[in-house]
């Protein structure tokens, strides 16, 4: 676990804090650093550069130059609290989706975040992409992306709350968590159409069997696909 504070923090109370945790207890091991003062939102556009996924498609920084103007490119700014593609589970949804033939589909993105996965179905060929989230702030991250990249009259962006009851889709993604995976295939198992594909990560390679075992029922599933400790379901419904 890894915490940053303010440098006027007491860092001794935060210690005696997490040492009242049932699962820590006192006397546990930590390590405590000062940082050097530097600006961490332009650290961070500084080390985020275009990337590829599969044959086609690139995730570009909106303040960068795009790298090959014939690929398939999704022009992002995520914010500091949404996707951009670096992690492992985001890289295995964006790789799926390139290797899939989206044009004419529909899809859902489950969880959409910063939209990225949304707005490359759409860059890749899906006629309409619907976007979910429980973050008001995901929805707009979303929003202004979509428009980023022109493809907003094409997605449709709902909190949970506002979402149509008799959604359908030919392609459905979430990466999100292995528990509210397991805990929501109810839900989203009932938004593929007969035959459509679902695409699951955020899952962690140890985890993957519990949440197979949640969609088994109603989904023909490939082999899991593995990037570092990440792992990736998909499948067909029957």
């Amino acid at each position: 676990m890894i915490g940053l504070f303010d440098a006027e923090t007491d860092m001794k109370d935060v210690v005696a804090i997490l040492e009242q945790h049932p699962l820590l207890r006192a006397g546990f091991a930590h390590k405590i650093e000062q940082l050097e003062d530097k600006d961490w939102e332009r650290e961070w556009m500084d080390n985020f550069h275009p990337m590829r996924f599969g044959e086609r498609l690139w995730i570009c920084p909106s303040w960068r130059d795009i790298p090959d103007e014939n690929a398939v490119n999704v022009m992002l700014d995520p914010g500091l609290a949404f996707g951009t593609g670096t992690h492992p589970t985001t890289s295995l949804c964006l790789q799926w989706l390139d290797g899939l033939d989206l044009n004419g589909k529909t899809v859902i993105d489950f969880g959409c975040g910063s939209g990225i996965l949304a707005i490359a179905a759409l860059k890749l060929g899906a006629a309409k992409a619907i976007g979910i989230d429980i973050d008001p702030q995901a929805i707009q991250a979303s929003r202004d992306n979509a428009e980023r990249n022109g493809v907003s009259d094409r997605l449709e962006l709902y909190l949970p709350k506002d979402q149509p009851e008799a959604m359908k889709a030919d392609v459905v993604v979430a990466n999100i968590l292995a528990g509210p995976l397991r805990e929501l295939a109810p839900l989203i198992s009932v938004l593929p159409v007969e035959g459509g594909l679902l695409g699951l990560s955020g899952i962690l390679a140890s985890q993957a069997e519990s949440v197979c075992d949640a969609y088994a029922e109603l989904f023909t599933l490939d082999p899991v696909v593995e990037k570092e400790e990440w792992c990736r379901i998909t499948g067909r419904k029957k």
